[in-house]
């Protein structure tokens, strides 16, 4: 992955420089914050919760505002990274610097979810905030970390497939929005579907299922499969993409 590392501080550069990393961290807490005044006031007057329903189970399992986050951040962060570049035409000193397809596709997919991860770091302070009114069992907030990184991560790859796939970023915003929000989509049929076959694929799917079962503790191997496979199969169509465009 020759340029990797050149790629990834060049993005990183672009999307902290320019106010676009800014503006949607702000939309980014703005949200997260609604969403944890909203469990502190629900929760703040009960004095018996279960074991698998608490503060923590309610922020990462059961808040709408989570769903919504992934389905506005993840689209608005990656639609520039190719698109705003094959329609400006700097992508075409790009390939011809010596750096290979995979290093670009994946520096800039790094940077992405370098700042991905640094937006949601400031919600650390909620779970210290709980600590100091209670006890947080810290597990089950790794667990719940694990749950919104591989979901973002996968959200993201599939943002940047979409970016590669068109000259506009609106239309790039677009495509991934209505990915993902497929996605959900599918997902809910969980709750449609008889037990069987369709209905097993759902839950799988089902992001709401998934981020119910990381704020549980709960760490299925086949949660993380799917979401190694969300990530990787993305990333390798892009990259192929990207090198088509050296050779077209």
């Amino acid at each position: 992955m020759t340029g990797f590392f050149a790629i990834y501080r060049r993005e990183m550069l672009s999307l902290w420089v320019s106010p676009l990393a800014w503006v949607l961290t702000f939309v980014f807490l703005l949200l997260q914050g609604a969403s944890f005044a909203w469990m502190v006031s629900h929760f703040g007057n009960m004095t018996d919760l279960s074991i698998d329903r608490g503060p923590v189970q309610a922020y990462f399992g059961q808040s709408i505002f989570l769903i919504v986050t992934l389905l506005l951040i993840c689209p608005a962060l990656t639609m520039r990274l190719f698109a705003e570049e094959r329609r400006s035409g700097t992508i075409e000193a790009l390939l011809t610097a010596p750096v290979t397809p995979a290093g670009v596709v994946v520096g800039k997919y790094a940077a992405t979810l370098t700042t991905y991860v640094l937006m949601w770091a400031p919600t650390l302070l909620y779970i210290v905030i709980l600590r100091n009114t209670g006890h947080v069992d810290w597990l089950v907030v790794a667990a719940s970390y694990v749950g919104v990184l591989g979901t973002g991560a996968s959200y993201l790859s599939v943002g940047l497939l979409m970016s590669a796939m068109t000259r506009s970023q609106l239309l790039a915003f677009l495509l991934t929005s209505l990915v993902v929000f497929g996605l959900f989509i599918i997902g809910v049929g969980e709750y449609i579907f008889e037990p069987g076959p369709f209905r097993e694929i759902c839950a799988h799917v089902s992001v709401l299922t998934q981020m119910e079962e990381f704020s549980k503790g709960v760490v299925d191997a086949r949660r993380l499969v799917y979401f190694a496979t969300m990530i990787v199969l993305p990333l390798f169509i892009t990259s192929r993409v990207v090198e088509s465009w050296r050779w077209g």
